[in-house]
């Protein structure tokens, strides 16, 4: 199980869908980079999942190793690729086109064989002249990026970004529409989402390492061509590809969440073909597994005692009244859950699926990502506690797996897995290893340390070996890149972003002072113009300039 960097917007129930990413919306809202694929994962990704513990500094890992860039000449073995071109066809809303990109399955071996990358565009509008490509990845990783510009980016944009360049997404190896990872079918999903994270005994222990090594044997099974060339730098090497073919001297890109890690390492592997970088919600890639694990769970209390904060304030808070502090809030939800835990709840619900303690857990997670969830938040809790209807929880959980109202899965879950397990190594080498960080655990977060160590426990069993390390990211020579931090970001903590600003010599820090998950697009008119700015005209921010919302 592993929490992913990444948000979507809630949907309700009347709006799920199998594909919730190949359906039809509306122009959305303003607050348009609520990361598109889902919210964590009950499969604990804790960002990057799976990590080594150790001692950090402002700057990141200390003794950690510098991303090498590769050599700036193309392989001859290579050149094939660079030198393809795109058949594009209409696809999805009007103005859309797709096209399938093919890469190399193993970089080091071209001739072993290919995967095909699905590539959605839609062309600038104008007026004004256009400035290339934009290339946009929403998170996860497993997030569709496909996805998420056909249903959300390409009018949520601002017209005049849209105006001037290509709108440019490509699913990244193993996600979605492209050569997707599979481990568990739909109903096996639901047993492993509702696997109980807490366990009280050695026999839960059991099960639980049990539901852990039957999905990653089913990630072995089904998926193993993929499993050992799913990971980022792979990735980012597949996004210089379609750079190239694209017909783009330099990429310009925005990334956020764990996109911010997808567009460091493209940034230090081709510092000569950086363009304008923006890095929102950044990760802080020369961490270990297990502090990227435990920071993000002390992230999660910061925005949880935001929102006890808040709802405390509230009429229909159903965790306390006015004079309740945020720790008896918090005191409050964890005895809801050890109720759900004894006793699941009904949920209005096609497959029969109640809501215990695991789902809950993770309905709450989900709305941490966005302070504009509060409310949903407070309703569904209120439903669940006062009439023992777990709907509202369970929506929110669904949201966050990517479940679709008939009962099936998008692949999000399983292209986390695989992603984060060949980037780092694992954070525990054994359930054992895991009991005995518990405590620290816990105290990062009283509500929801134990059940996000746990979930951490996926690339213990993991059946391939972790081809990456944590490393910092310097991308020496590159052009000036905008990295965007939120004080109060539950999923990619405030300090992941000034380490990466830190790391990247040419980097410029934007602070957005707030809640909830990245900045760009959230109704601050000084992010949003300033990374405007920045994207028309190439005109970094000042250096420590901090914005608010309005």
């Amino acid at each position: 199980m592993h929490i992913r960097r990444q948000f979507r917007p809630i949907r309700t129930r009347s709006t799920r869908s199998r594909h919730p990413r190949h359906s039809h919306h509306p122009s959305p809202p303003r607050r348009f980079l609520h990361l598109y694929g889902t919210l964590l994962a009950l499969a604990g990704l804790l960002i990057s999942a799976c990590s080594m513990g150790s001692s950090t500094t402002s700057t990141g890992r200390a003794g950690a190793s510098t991303l090498t860039a590769l050599p700036k000449a193309t392989p001859a073995a290579l050149a094939p690729y660079y030198g393809q071109k795109l058949n594009w066809r209409g696809c999805g809303a009007p103005g859309f086109q797709c096209a399938t990109l093919k890469a190399p399955l193993d970089y080091a071996k071209p001739a072993s064989g290919d995967i095909r990358l699905a590539v959605t565009r839609k062309k600038a509008t104008g007026p004004g002249k256009r400035l290339g490509s934009l290339l946009v990845n929403p998170g996860g990783p497993g997030g569709s990026a496909v996805g998420y510009l056909q249903s959300y980016a390409a009018v949520g944009y601002p017209k005049e970004i849209r105006a001037r360049y290509d709108m440019v997404a490509v699913d990244p190896r193993g996600v979605a529409r492209s050569e997707p990872v599979e481990c568990l079918t739909g109903r096996q999903m639901d047993e492993y989402t509702q696997t109980d994270l807490t366990p009280d005994n050695r026999r839960e222990r059991g099960q639980l390492v049990d539901a852990v090594k039957e999905f990653t044997e089913g990630c072995g099974r089904r998926s193993a061509r993929l499993l050992r060339h799913v990971s980022t730098v792979e990735a980012a090497r597949d996004m210089d590809v379609l750079r190239a073919v694209l017909g783009d001297e330099k990429l310009t890109y925005v990334g956020a969440s764990y996109g911010t890690f997808l567009g460091a390492t493209y940034a230090g592997l081709y510092p000569d073909r950086v363009g304008r970088l923006v890095l929102d919600g950044a990760v802080d890639p020369s961490l270990p597994a297990r502090r990227m694990n435990e920071d993000q769970t002390a992230g999660f209390e910061t925005a949880f005692q935001a929102f006890a904060k808040d709802c405390v304030r509230r009429s229909d808070c159903p965790l306390g009244g006015a004079r309740t502090t945020p720790d008896q809030v918090g005191k409050n939800l964890k005895a809801f859950f050890r109720q759900l835990d004894a006793t699941p709840i009904e949920a209005d619900d096609a497959d029969g699926r109640k809501l215990g303690e695991s789902l809950a857990t993770m309905g709450v997670i989900t709305a941490m990502y966005d302070e504009a969830a509060w409310p949903r938040l407070r309703e569904a809790l209120t439903t669940a506690m006062k009439n023992k209807d777990g709907a509202g929880l369970l929506i929110l959980a669904d949201t966050y797996f990517e479940r679709g109202a008939d009962g099936r899965y998008a692949n999000l879950m399983s292209a986390n897995a695989a992603v984060n397990c060949l980037d780092l190594p694992a954070a525990f080498s054994s359930p054992e290893a895991l009991e005995e960080a518990l405590p620290s655990f816990k105290k990062a977060s009283p509500v929801f340390g134990e059940p996000l160590a746990w979930a951490s426990l996926n690339c213990t069993y993991w059946p391939v070996h972790p081809t990456g390390e944590p490393q910092r990211i310097e991308a020496r020579g590159a052009a000036p890149i905008v990295v965007v931090g939120t004080t109060r970001d539950p999923a990619t903590p405030y300090a992941w972003s000034q380490s990466l600003a830190a790391q990247l010599s040419s980097a410029t820090l934007l602070t957005y002072d707030g809640d909830g998950h990245t900045a760009y697009g959230r109704g601050s008119a000084c992010i949003d113009s300033t990374i405007n700015r920045y994207l028309l005209a190439g005109t970094p921010p000042t250096k420590g300039k901090r914005c608010s919302a309005n």
